[in-house]
């Protein structure tokens, strides 16, 4: 039993990297701004409606080649972690 509750106590949740607040904002205003929706957006990326709903709630994962294009389509410069270097 000792042996459990070291293991228990070892334990740890992992969870996936998800959207930060500051670039689902980003992404928003940025989408706001051209008069877009979510699903012109989407079209424009060639993604599903759903994807850009999700970067906006801040459910998604973080996508490199996702963010290029929604940054290339919003016209602004849009990074993983917006307040890190």
């Amino acid at each position: 039993t000792k042996n459990l509750q070291k293991l228990e106590n070892e334990t740890e949740v992992f969870q996936h990297e998800t959207v930060s607040s500051e670039l689902k904002k980003q992404i928003q205003q940025a989408r706001l701004a051209k008069k877009m929706t979510q699903a012109q957006v989407a079209q424009a990326i060639n993604e599903k409606p759903q994807i850009i709903n999700e970067y906006e709630s801040g459910k998604a994962i973080p996508n490199p080649q996702i963010l290029s294009k929604l940054s290339r389509v919003l016209g602004v410069k849009l990074k993983k972690n917006p307040g890190k270097k």
